[in-house]
């Protein structure tokens, strides 16, 4: 089978949706990380769906935030259906979203996850950068320009972007 990577559309939305429902269950919206997205928009571009016979078979979305008024893109959540789990999409995703980010001129990104995992993309423990409560402080990760960075994760303004 062949993986196809593309943009997420509005028309993948439910199918998406049903992804993420089905990988971490219903209540998922109920993480701190929701609060940060609520009425925000997405960072589009960096929205993701691999497809395996035109099926949704794994999706990574990213949001801009912001941590001592600088912009981060916040990658999450990242889902791969049960039955390609451990074939390497989720890192496929990962990589692919690392690359467009450089391109946009995204220079920090953060997640919430396992640094076992994630570090093997480069990602490594913030300290000093807090996400809201109740999230583990030992998860959470970020890549890129984070020397001297430090505070409170944020929603991100109006028109939030890459730019400094």
């Amino acid at each position: 089978m062949t993986t196809i990577l593309a943009q997420e559309s509005p028309d993948d939305w439910w199918e998406v949706e049903a992804l993420l429902d089905l990988c971490f269950a219903p209540g998922r919206t109920a993480l701190s990380s929701y609060r940060l997205r609520e009425g925000v928009d997405p960072v589009a571009e960096l929205c993701l769906v691999a497809r395996e016979d035109d099926i949704v078979a794994g999706a990574i979305r990213v949001w801009p935030v912001r941590v001592a008024d600088r912009p981060v893109a916040l990658i999450g959540p990242v889902a791969v259906h049960p039955t390609h789990q451990g074939e390497g999409m989720g890192g496929m995703l990962i990589r692919e979203v690392l690359g467009l980010a450089g391109l946009a001129g995204w220079q920090r990104l953060m997640l919430v996850g396992d640094a076992p995992y994630y570090g093997r993309f480069g990602f490594r423990r913030l300290d000093g950068v807090l996400m809201p409560p109740p999230t583990n402080p030992e998860r959470v990760l970020g890549v890129g320009a984070w020397e001297g960075i430090a505070g409170h994760v944020l929603p991100a303004r109006e028109g939030a972007g890459p730019k400094e």
